[in-house]
C-alpha cells in the first residue's frame, strides 16, 4: 500500500487513539508488524499547541517511518497551520480526523459532526491539502447515523480535494461502539473512487481480516482497540495477509519481557509520577490476556509508583511462571 511517496511495508495501520498511541505503544505495534502508525489526535487549537500534552504527541525523529500525526477541528484556517505546524515538527504524513465519535470532540462541531455538513468538509480538506507538501488523509466514519450514510459523497470530495488515503469506520456517530461494523459502505466506496481505502472496526482475528478485506475490497486495515494489551495482534495479521503460518499469541514470558519493555517506556516518556498513572490502563488492558489478569489488574490500578509498578509485575509473572511449572 502506498501514501504519497511512502510504500509502506504492509497495508496493516494502527488507528490513531487519542490517550493510546502514544510513542512506546506506536513503537510495539511496529516492531509487531504494522506499516504505519498514526499518533494521537491533536486539536487545531494554537493555544493548545506547546502545552505538555501536546509536546509529547509530537512525532519523533527517531521513530520509523514514516511518521503520521492526526489533527482535529472545524476550522479550515486553523486546520491547515496545525499541519503545517505539524510538518515543521517531523510529521510525514497530516491524517484529519472526521471519524471521532465523542461528544467533547463532537460538541464542538469536530470529528464525526463534521460529516453532516459536506461543504464544510470540502474547505478543510482543500485548506489543507494546499498548505502542506506532505500526504494527507482522512479518517471517517459512514455517516451521522443508520439513515444518513454519507461516506460515498464524503470519499468523492476527499478524492477530488487531493487526500491520499481514506480510513472508514464501519459504524456511524450516533453507534460509537455498539454493535457490530458493517462493511457494506466500504464496498460502496471501494467502487465510486480510486484512493487507497483502509478498513476499519472490530478486526480483531486473522480470520476476520481476511472476511473484511473481501467485504470491503479494501486495500489495507486499520486496527484499533482489538490491539490494546495485544499489540502482537499486528503479527498474526500480518502473516495471514502474506499467506504464512499465523504466530501463536507469545508465551507468558515473552508477554512479560514485553509488557515490562512498554511499562518502562512509558515511564520514560512522561516521568515516573505520569507514567505510571498512564501505565495503569495499558497493563489493564494486558490483564485480559494474562493468567490471573483479574487479580494483576485489581492491585495495578492501585499503585501509582513506578518502582512499585515494576516489583509487582514481576512478581505477578514469577508467581504464573512457577505455578505452570509446577503443573508441567
Amino acid at each position: 500500500m502506498k501514501i504519497g511517496p511512502f510504500q509502506l511495508d504492509a497495508a496493516l495501520a494502527l488507528a490513531p487513539m487519542a490517550g493510546v498511541t502514544d510513542r512506546p505503544f506506536r513503537q510495539l505495534c511496529k516492531d509487531f508488524g504494522a506499516g504505519l502508525a498514526v499518533g494521537e489526535m491533536s486539536a487545531s487549537n494554537p493555544r493548545l499547541r506547546d502545552t505538555r500534552k501536546s509536546l509529547l504527541r509530537r512525532p519523533h525523529e527517531d521513530e520509523p517511518e514514516p511518521r503520521a500525526i492526526q489533527i482535529v477541528g472545524n476550522d479550515p484556517a486553523l486546520m491547515a497551520d496545525a499541519a503545517r505546524h505539524g510538518v515543521e515538527q517531523g510529521a510525514q504524513i497530516v491524517d484529519i480526523n472526521m471519524g471521532c465519535p465523542a461528544r467533547k470532540v463532537c460538541q464542538k462541531a469536530a470529528g464525526s459532526a463534521l460529516l453532516g455538513d459536506e461543504a464544510l468538509v470540502g474547505r478543510i480538506l482543500d485548506a489543507v491539502v494546499r498548505a502542506v507538501d506532505a500526504p494527507v488523509t482522512l479518517k471517517i466514519r459512514t455517516g451521522l447515523d443508520p439513515d444518513q450514510r454519507n461516506a460515498v459523497s464524503i470519499a468523492r470530495i476527499a478524492q477530488s480535494a487531493g487526500i491520499q488515503a481514506l480510513a472508514i469506520h464501519g459504524r456511524t456517530r450516533a453507534d460509537l461502539f455498539r454493535g457490530e461494523a458493517e462493511y457494506d459502505t466500504l464496498r460502496a466506496v471501494r467502487e465510486a473512487v480510486d484512493l487507497p481505502l483502509w478498513a476499519n472496526g472490530d478486526i480483531d482475528s486473522p480470520a476476520k481480516a481476511m472476511q473484511v478485506l473481501r467485504d470491503s475490497g479494501a486495500d489495507g486495515l486499520m486496527i484499533g482497540r482489538p490491539a490494546l494489551g495485544r499489540p502482537w495482534l499486528f503479527a498474526q495479521l500480518r502473516a495471514a495477509l502474506e499467506g504464512q503460518n499465523i504466530p501463536a499469541d507469545p508465551g507468558l514470558s515473552e508477554k512479560y519481557r514485553l509488557i515490562l519493555h512498554h511499562l518502562e517506556g512509558l515511564h520514560a516518556l512522561y516521568g515516573a509520577a505520569q507514567g505510571a498513572r498512564v501505565a495503569r490502563k495499558h497493563i489493564g488492558w494486558y490483564c485480559a490476556h494474562l493468567p490471573g489478569g483479574d487479580t494483576l489488574r485489581a492491585r495495578f490500578m492501585t499503585i501509582d509508583d513506578a518502582d512499585a509498578q515494576r516489583t509487582a509485575l514481576t512478581q505477578h509473572f514469577e508467581a504464573h511462571r512457577d505455578s505452570a511449572q509446577e503443573a508441567a
